[in-house]
């Protein structure tokens, strides 16, 4: 068969659009950490701690009264015990469908990225905000937020590589976007809770968003390639039936 040009133009498009939006994910993330080294940031990331809690007193989210609950139990989510469980089992999946190479890949993906988010860390050596008391315990160090790094990383990653498991648009799109929705609030619980700037929430989601875009563009370009694992017919989507002719 002759190759589509219009088809091939598209997924060149798209592959040139996708490259543009890492890049500005990543410009995101180098200008965050410029304007936060510089402390143009100190003034903003104050104003939302300070906004989070009842004036006058501190140590009391504004709100109703289970929002510290809540947003305890989400921002769990985005701990290395649940991630690595998470992983773990997402890899498994993909083992028991017998998708050894994409299995091997997301497990590079991951890990990969956690270590580079563990390297940031210490790299730029940010204090944990002081200005309102933290109402979980915390021991590491602030830029990039661990768990909006982390969480992006792996849950963006992971939803990426199995939506590459589905042929139909819609299971691949409410898997993303479950991810998605699911990192969003695990920053925003780092934010409520005291335990981070906004701006390194920010920084976390950004970079792994880009981790995670880049992650899919590698991925997409090896199962072309045939060297991991492209979607099989039965995997989200039916065969279409036979075309009958009349005799």
């Amino acid at each position: 068969m002759l190759l589509n040009p219009h088809r091939w133009l598209f997924r060149e498009q798209r592959f040139l659009a996708l490259f543009l939006v890492g890049a500005a994910l990543v410009a995101g993330f180098v200008a965050l950490a410029g304007e936060m080294q510089e402390g143009e940031t100190h003034a903003f990331d104050i104003a939302i701690l300070e906004t989070l809690r009842e004036p006058g007193n501190a140590a009391q989210l504004i709100g109703p009264g289970w929002l510290q609950s809540v947003a305890t139990d989400i921002t769990a989510l985005g701990g290395v015990t649940v991630l690595a469980l998470v992983s773990a089992l997402a890899i498994a999946f993909l083992l028991l469908r017998g998708r050894w190479r994409q299995a091997i890949f997301t497990t590079l993906a991951t890990a990969g990225g956690a270590v580079m988010g563990s390297l940031l860390k210490g790299l730029f050596a940010r204090s944990r905000p002081e200005v309102v008391p933290h109402l979980v315990e915390v021991t590491s160090l602030s830029f990039p937020s661990g768990h909006s790094l982390n969480s992006a990383i792996v849950y963006l990653t992971l939803a990426v590589m199995i939506a590459r498991s589905f042929t139909d648009r819609t299971s691949r799109v409410f898997t993303v976007a479950v991810a998605v929705v699911l990192v969003l609030a695990i920053g925003c619980t780092r934010v409520v809770l005291g335990v981070h700037y906004p701006t390194d929430v920010l920084a976390g989601w950004t970079l792994g968003a880009a981790w995670a875009l880049l992650v899919g563009m590698v991925a997409d370009v090896l199962q072309k390639q045939h060297r991991i694992e492209e979607p099989s017919k039965g995997e989200g989507e039916a065969d279409a039936p036979p075309h009958r002719t009349s005799n």
